[in-house]
């Protein structure tokens, strides 16, 4: 279950400031590649609550600076001369078009360090498994994990909802393919989000004040979880060792990323990609019936 953030102050507040220093220096001490996934899964939760740590801290008026230190060859300069780097991202991140989720900065990371392929509402189309597919085979020196990252209140997510509820909409995309086929893919874990919250809730639970809210937050976790599981299958990951799929959904009020797992009291961080239908049927026990979904439900 979700912690609960402390409240602060707002940042209009004008001693609230926060520095974010991305450092060039040849004489840095550079972190080293993770070993392995799951030193890039810890890597990138690490990085996440040094982001969200950072901008907590400024809205208290205390010191808040977080410097992220860059070889500057990963920017294609050397001591004698500018070259072209040596592509080695440690993780590929799926992530939504949204400008509001700024993948390297919410994990703390510079350039050089993720291969990010971004579409709205993160689904696999063939565009982005294609990308997947030129990193898995062409820089597995360095890539140890796959990240599907959604994000609350995603607008393609939001726009199926309504017109799960309200199916009349669909006639307003019909003309605009490219819309349509997004709205289409996302349907499909809307439908799964309604039969669970039907399922844990009752038949009642569409009346409920933040049902809307509430569907739209679980079809965001769900078609996350369910993209990151079809990654493994889709980029034949199971012949190949040494590079995971995890996945977890940025938060945008709190600047966290989280995912229901059993394992853990609290759901910050990257979670695993279900392994089989048994653990994506557990996912959906475990989201629908989470404190997060019952306040949500609740409405403002």
């Amino acid at each position: 279950m979700v912690s609960k953030l402390p409240e602060i102050p707002s940042p209009e507040d004008p001693t609230w400031l926060a520095e974010v220093t991305y450092r060039f220096a040849f004489d840095a001490a550079y972190r080293p590649l993770p070993s392995d996934a799951k030193a890039a899964r810890r890597r990138l939760d690490g990085g996440n609550r040094a982001f969200a740590e950072l901008l907590d801290r400024a809205a208290l008026s205390k010191p808040a600076k977080l410097r992220i230190d860059v070889d500057p060859r990963d920017v294609g300069l050397s001591h004698r001369q500018s070259a072209a780097p040596k592509q080695q991202p440690f993780a590929a991140v799926v992530g939504c078009a949204d400008a509001r989720v700024p993948v390297e900065l919410i994990f703390s990371e510079g350039p050089n360090d993720l291969f990010v392929v971004r579409a709205a509402g993160n689904g696999l189309g063939d565009d982005v498994m294609g990308s997947l597919s030129y990193a898995v085979d062409h820089l597995k020196d360095s890539l140890r994990t796959i990240v599907v990252l959604g994000h609350s209140r995603c607008g393609a997510v939001s726009a199926a909802v309504d017109i799960h509820l309200e199916p009349a909409k669909y006639m307003k995309i019909m003309t605009q393919k490219d819309l349509r086929q997004i709205v289409d893919r996302t349907l499909v874990v809307v439908q799964l989000g309604a039969t669970w919250l039907e399922r844990a809730h009752g038949t009642e639970v569409i009346r409920q004040p933040g049902y809307r809210a509430t569907l739209i937050e679980v079809a965001i976790v769900l078609n996350a979880g369910l993209t990151a599981y079809g990654m493994r299958p889709g980029l034949n990951l199971g012949t190949r060792e040494g590079i995971d799929v995890v996945y977890g959904v940025y938060l945008l009020e709190e600047r966290l990323v989280w995912a229901p797992r059993p394992e853990a009291s609290d759901w910050f961080g990257l979670a695993p990609a279900p392994h089989d239908p048994n653990e994506f049927v557990t996912l959906c026990d475990l989201l629908t019936s989470c404190e997060r979904v019952q306040t949500l439900l609740d409405g403002p």
